[in-house]
């Protein structure tokens, strides 16, 4: 599976998001990731598109996840910025060529369309069980417990 640049800064933004109820504006998520904050913000509209973030305006404005950290699976962000599209696609090319097989015989995928489908649904089950509270104590434990509180910590600070 290949995916893009922008379903890493979304998950860690969901991620982000997780630690604080107060709205957080595209810029300041741009600049605690380090990532282009126009590119940001685009990722954080198609989140919102999907109903994965709600956005504040005002003064105080940014955005907040739209529920619980723990009922928003990966999945979920994967396919609001990449799309749902499969990832394979088969164009029945054993119907091709000088041996091509007539489509009448053709009644089920063949054996390579069935193991990408296959393929597929593995993928989107595990990314289906991980929730961004998932990843957000993974990505704790993997700090010694101290990534989350840092992350609430500059949250919170005043930003100059």
């Amino acid at each position: 599976m290949r995916m893009s640049n922008g379903v890493e800064w979304a998950l860690h933004s969901c991620v982000t998001l997780s630690q604080t109820r107060r709205p957080v504006p595209a810029a300041r998520l741009a600049e605690l990731h380090g990532t282009p904050p126009a590119y940001t913000a685009k990722q954080l509209q198609a989140l919102s598109r999907a109903g994965i973030v709600g956005s504040v305006a005002g003064q105080i404005g940014g955005y907040t996840l739209t529920r619980p950290a723990a009922q928003i699976s990966a999945l979920e962000v994967v396919r609001a910025i990449d799309g749902d599209e499969p990832a394979y696609r088969c164009a029945e090319i054993r119907q091709r060529g000088p041996l091509g097989v007539p489509a009448e015989r053709c009644a089920r995928p063949c054996a390579i369309s069935r193991a990408m489908t296959s393929a597929q649904d593995a993928w989107s089950r595990a990314l289906a069980d991980i929730s961004i509270a998932d990843l957000a104590a993974a990505i704790d434990a993997d700090s010694d417990g101290t990534a989350m509180a840092d992350v609430r910590r500059w949250l919170t600070a005043t930003h100059s």
